[in-house]
């Protein structure tokens, strides 16, 4: 298993994944790294477009187009984590640090509550 590039604030999403999302392969892309993640593989944190974004329809040749609005969101996320962009480590280890330093302190409306899945969460 490799390394999996993952943006900081797909640890958000994928705390709360229920299956859904903007089309049915995107979500059977999701669950699909979702379940891999549990093997708690290395990551590596990146600032763009990772191995989730790969099924999304608001990603356009490797570009998000929702690019202002993601970026911002993982740089909140780094921010509360206290990490930064290329940072590698274990899955289950930023998976504790959004859990303890953004969910359970009730943080994540500041994240992320503008996002058109906030009513999943």
């Amino acid at each position: 298993m490799g390394i999996y590039h993952i943006r900081a604030h797909h640890g958000m999403c994928l705390a709360f994944f229920q299956g859904k999302g903007y089309s049915e392969g995107f979500a059977e892309h999701m669950g699909r790294i979702k379940r891999e993640l549990e093997e708690n593989p290395k990551i590596l944190l990146t600032a763009g477009t990772d191995d989730i974004c790969s099924c999304c329809p608001h990603c356009v040749a490797g570009v998000c187009r929702s690019v202002e609005k993601t970026a911002a969101y993982d740089r909140k996320v780094l921010e509360l984590c206290g990490l930064e962009p290329g940072a590698e480590l274990e899955w289950k280890v930023f998976e504790g640090l959004v859990k303890e330093r953004i969910l359970d302190r009730g943080k994540r409306k500041a994240v992320c509550g503008d996002c058109q899945w906030d009513s999943l969460c």
